[in-house]
């Protein structure tokens, strides 16, 4: 968060001396526009993380991420930028369930633990917030704070199976998330003017969640409070694309 208020203070201050300049500047400024995207996204932190003891680790997976991302300028180079993004970052695989199942056993001291898991991590991220550009001839560098909401459609739904001494099984399901969430980022772009009113860019984009909210039913008390309970699975993303927009 600090990151992302000291890149805001530094696009403050850019705007400042912006105005103070003289009202007689001829420069040509840059142009809003509006671009079509599409890349990779990778999971980072605890979201990318594979291990049964940290309760906020995702089994998150590169995956492909694609929207629309576009800016408004105001002031001159000065303008408000947003982002609108949706990504799939994996499944869980055989050797994930695998290491869940064996961490559970190993916690629960049971006859044994069956974990499957189904869906996906799907989400679509709402930024946006200042953005200031630079312009060296026909290229252009973007750099913007954001600020806005993770909206997931769907998230990895475990059902957990936990045989007892007596051969009695209990069933726990953790479930599959719509949850929405905060999230804070940057961005920063570098664009190539190919032809009148057309542009070509590599943007980077990054977004971080404290989390959406996970919701577990079934018998929970055959996790005997010791068992692994997911209640918030936090997001973070490094986003690398590709983009074509249009000037207007």
């Amino acid at each position: 968060m600090k990151k992302t208020l000291t890149l805001i203070s530094i696009i403050t201050l850019i705007s400042f001396y912006a105005k103070a300049q003289d009202n007689t500047d001829t420069k040509v400024y840059v142009k809003s526009y509006l671009a079509l995207i599409g890349g990779f996204s990778n999971p980072m932190g605890d979201f990318s993380k594979k291990t049964y003891d940290n309760n906020k680790a995702g089994f998150a997976k590169r995956g492909a991420t694609f929207g629309l991302e576009g800016a408004y300028y105001f002031y001159k180079n000065l303008g408000f930028g947003a982002i609108v993004s949706f990504q799939d970052q994996g499944e869980l695989t055989i050797p994930d369930v695998q290491l869940l199942a064996d961490g559970y056993n190993k916690i629960l001291k049971v006859n044994s633990t069956l974990v499957q898991g189904v869906n996906r991590y799907h989400n679509l991220n709402f930024m946006g917030g200042p953005q200031y550009s630079f312009a060296y001839g026909k290229l252009i560098l973007d750099v913007r704070a954001d600020a806005g909401l993770i909206k997931s459609s769907s998230t990895p739904e475990l059902t957990i199976y936990v045989s007892g001494a007596n051969n009695g099984q209990q069933t726990i399901i953790q479930n599959s998330s719509k949850g929405s969430a905060f999230a804070y980022g940057g961005n920063a772009a570098l664009r190539f003017e190919f032809a009148e009113g057309w542009d070509i860019g590599l943007r980077f984009n990054y977004v971080k969640s404290d989390g959406i909210n996970i919701s577990t039913t079934g018998d929970i008390s055959a996790l005997g409070g010791t068992g692994r309970l997911v209640t918030k699975q936090p997001i973070s993303e490094l986003q690398t694309t590709f983009g074509i927009g249009v000037h207007f």
